[in-house]
């Protein structure tokens, strides 16, 4: 199906952060641009997600915890999480889009993006930070294992920042192999490329830490040399991405420089990789992006890789970019050998 579903809900502009760089005016710029695109796209309106698949990740003293704090008007988890009285719907709701993708996705091989907030990536088992408060690409992917009966979960993350809640949840777990590209030293200061996973989940983690200033040679080094043989070898049931666009050259809160393009090329290199081994999606997840603009070409970049339009893009990885691409290729090689 080439038509890419939009999962979106009124409520994602309801999470009121105030003056915060993840803001509602993110998506009030981006919808509209989304709408204007051009591009065959079905609206869909997503569903709350129960209580016990958010427990799937979150702990109920902790799920508890961020419905009350709402309901008695709003506050903050630490310095840089807000929540206000609707937050929880807001993302109880953006939980559900996730659980709902998933369901979709497997039954009629659709891709698709989540146009939605507050994002996830950071938020583990009882902690919410990093602007999140569910962990929705996470409670997706345990959603498929556990409930729908998958074994092989892929998860992408191309924020700036690293996924530290992401891969906590999977850090012991081979049915999820977790590769994520962020920008080293940078909030919340995890992901070294020593991070492999434990116990039964070695190997299934796979850090790609970038030097600021870095961009879009390392990223194709990092599809070619590991995304693709990785998900070749993997052969994952489900494809999931943390799609935050704060590695952009220019926004506020990163420090790579991807293009435009680059989007479009990830996805559509995605899209490839998952006709390739026979499963639906990519299912892309809103996390960063903080110039609203540049948030709303990048993701309309996004969705036309999604429908399989492949820009031009072939840039040469600076040395610098190289070592660091060859330094999580190094460790992540003697847990796949033959394949790396």
């Amino acid at each position: 199906m080439d038509r890419i579903a939009i999962y979106y809900h009124p409520l994602f502009v309801e999470h009121d952060t105030g003056d915060h760089p993840e803001c509602k005016e993110r998506l009030m710029v981006a919808k509209p641009v989304v709408e204007r695109c051009g591009l065959d796209l079905e609206w869909i309106t997503p569903e709350p997600a129960p209580l016990d698949h958010i427990a799937l990740v979150h702990d109920a003293s902790y799920i508890e915890t961020i419905r009350q704090i709402a309901e008695e008007g709003g506050g903050r988890l630490d310095w840089d999480t807000v929540i206000s009285p609707r937050s929880y719907d807001a993302a109880v709701m953006a939980a559900g889009a996730g659980l709902l993708a998933v369901e979709r996705s497997l039954s009629v091989g659709q891709s698709s993006f989540l146009l939605e907030r507050p994002p996830g990536h950071h938020a583990s088992c009882a902690r919410g930070m990093g602007f999140c408060l569910f962990n929705n690409i996470a409670l997706a992917a345990k959603y498929a294992l556990e409930v729908l009966g998958l074994e092989r979960v892929l998860i992408f993350d191309w924020d700036v920042h690293h996924g530290n809640g992401t891969q906590a949840t999977f850090y012991n777990d081979p049915r999820v192999l977790y590769i994520s590209t962020h920008m080293a030293g940078h909030f919340p200061g995890t992901g070294m490329t020593r991070d492999v996973g434990s116990g039964d989940g070695v190997g299934y983690t796979v850090n790609v830490p970038l030097q600021c200033g870095e961009g879009d040679g390392a990223v194709r080094l990092v599809f070619e040399t590991l995304v693709e043989p990785l998900t070749r070898a993997y052969q994952p049931q489900l494809l999931l991405v943390s799609a935050g666009y704060d590695p952009q050259e220019g926004d506020p809160l990163g420090g790579l420089t991807f293009s435009e393009t680059s989007f479009q090329w990830m996805a559509s290199y995605l899209l490839s990789l998952t006709r390739d081994v026979g499963v639906p999606g990519p299912v892309c997840f809103l996390e960063g992006g903080y110039v609203p603009d540049m948030l709303a070409d990048s993701i309309v970049a996004t969705l036309k890789g999604l429908l399989g339009d492949t820009p031009p893009f072939s840039p040469a990885a600076t040395p610098d970019e190289s070592a660091d691409v060859r330094e999580a290729l190094e460790e992540a090689k003697p847990y796949w050998k033959g394949v790396l």
